[in-house]
Parts: structure tokens; sequence; C-alpha cells
């Protein structure tokens, strides 16, 4: 989690004066965590800070603010009359086109009004430069420290057709997940591609399996089976952290032979999870793609875990 430059710049480019809620702080239960931010401009919003009545009073409050940036605590329970018994400081500040070239480096740290940097902001500071480690966002003596975002996992999504695009409207929210999603031509994508997410035309998308980081998961499910066995052979030559392939029992034994042929070994071959997703939801689409998108965030976190215990 980290201050999302990127989106912010789309929303001031689009609606022009954007107020960006973030949680600073927060003591006791609470909805969302340190660092969760939306965004509120005169006729909507994006993301979420939890909802309910603290997301809908902030929102209400953004739309008004006058002061370019503002602090508020509330209490949950007693303020809101929310089941969460803590309570969450909010920082609110308005941001136009000429405040997005201030927002440069990998951190940012600002006060709530004008100050000298405190001693404890250098400190988390000079530890998370020389160290080369983001901070987490944390309120700091009066100041916001925060991360910038960057996307940690690299998703590639082979094939625009109608389970890839149920994927991409399901994954494409995920703040963590840096999309590429690849096809055979320009005209297989849709005339518009969500925000962060990479379209790539290949006539040969195989021969673009050597471009993708070698941590990168990797979802198969194009028009074509040969396209897909092509696929899967220059995944196991490459490497990945996670690939799944879209079909039955019967096609991936079928591919296994012909992996197997391809110089693969059973071992390597077992790496590719197939079929992907939950067949009890049913093959409607939209629910390939639920399914897919859990079964990829559920290995995503074990994989978290495994690292932890490494650790």
């Amino acid at each position: 989690m980290g201050f999302d430059i990127g989106e912010l710049r789309r929303a001031v480019a689009e609606h022009g004066r954007v107020v960006r809620v973030v949680i600073a702080a927060v003591r006791g239960s609470s909805p969302r965590d340190t660092g969760t931010a939306m965004l509120v401009w005169q006729t909507g919003q994006s993301g979420t800070i939890g909802g309910g009545t603290l997301e809908y009073e902030a929102a209400q409050a953004a739309r008004a603010q006058l002061i370019p940036k503002r602090f508020s605590t509330h209490a949950l329970g007693p303020d809101l009359g929310q089941c969460c018994g803590g309570a969450v400081t909010l920082l609110s500040e308005i941001y136009e086109a000429a405040d997005m070239a201030a927002l440069a480096g990998g951190i940012i740290a600002r006060p709530a009004s004008p100050a000298p940097v405190p001693m404890a902001v250098k400190r988390i500071l000079a530890t998370a430069r020389s160290q080369g480690l983001a901070p987490d966002p944390q309120l700091v003596d009066g100041w916001m420290i925060e991360p910038v975002h960057e996307p940690q996992t690299p998703l590639w999504i082979w094939g625009a057709g109608h389970v890839g695009r149920a994927l991409v409207d399901v994954l494409s929210p995920l703040p963590d997940l840096q999309i590429t999603w690849a096809d055979t031509g320009a005209e297989r994508f849709p005339a518009e591609i969500p925000a962060g997410v990479t379209a790539v035309p290949a006539a040969d998308p195989a021969l673009l399996v050597r471009h993708a980081p070698e941590n990168a998961a990797h979802l198969v499910l194009t028009y074509s089976h040969a396209l897909d066995l092509a696929l899967c052979h220059a995944l196991l030559s490459h490497g990945f952290a996670f690939a799944g392939l879209i079909g039955s029992k019967t096609k991936w034994a079928r591919f296994r032979s012909r992996l197997a042929a391809l110089g693969h070994s059973p071992e390597q071959i077992s790496r590719i999870t197939c079929p992907i997703g939950d067949p009890d939801l049913g093959k409607h689409p939209q629910m390939i793609a639920v399914g897919v998108a859990a079964q990829l965030l559920r290995h995503g976190k074990e994989d978290e875990q495994r690292e932890d215990r490494r650790a």
C-alpha cells in the first residue's frame, strides 16, 4: 500500500480539483489500515477507506473543503455509530494540476501545516534510503509519510477473449498487480483498456515470453490450443512464479504428453496449474474469472507466507 501518484494524476487530469483522503493513523479496530486512501471530486470518487458512515462523511467534507490540508479524528463507535471500536485519523489534501510536479521520489513526506522536518521523520527517511526499503505509511509528529505505490506482482494475461476480458475487469483494480495483456492483434482487445493495464498485440505471442520477468504470474487462455501449447512450452523454458492454463482435464492430459515430447520433465510440467478456477462456480466468463482470480491471489498469499517463514 502506498501513494498512488499515477491514479491521482489521472483523476486530476479528468476532474480537475481532487481531494485525496488517506487514513493517517488508526487506534483500535478500523475497517481499513493506515495508508488506505480514496480520491474525491465534486461528482464522484474512487477507492474506499472502508465504507459506511466514515467514508460518506469524509467524502462530503472533502467536497466542501477549502483549506489545502485537513486532519480530522473520528471515534468510529461514539461519533459515527459504526461497530468498529477504534478511532481513525484522516488527512484530506486538495490536489490540482499545478500540485502534481511536487510529487516526486520514492517517498512522499509532508506536514499538516508548514513546519521544519522533525528529527524522527529525518531518521525514518534516512533509514529507508540507506537500506533501500520503503517505510510503512505512518503519521509522525504531524508529518504524513507514505511510500510511492509500485505494483509488486507482474501478471501476464494471455488472451483477450471473453474470459481474458473478464479477468482484466476483476484483477485490474487490485493495486499490487502490474498487468500485461497479450493477444495476436490489436483488434482482439476492447476499445477501452483499464488504467494500469498494458495491452500488447503480437502476431506470435509466445515470442513475448522472454520479456516477462521470471517472477511473473501467467494466465494462459487464448482462442487457440496450439497457441496455448506454444505459450506453455515457452514458459517452461523461461521460468515463472505461477502459470495457469484454462482447459479440461482431457486437454491437460494431451498437453502433458506434448510438453514431454518437447523435452520437459514431469516435474517441470507439474508446475503449470490446469484446469484453473473453480468448476463449481460454472462456465460463465465472469464466474471463471472469479475462480481464477481467487486461485491466483491465494497462491500469492501462500508465497508471502513462505517468504515470511524463511525470513
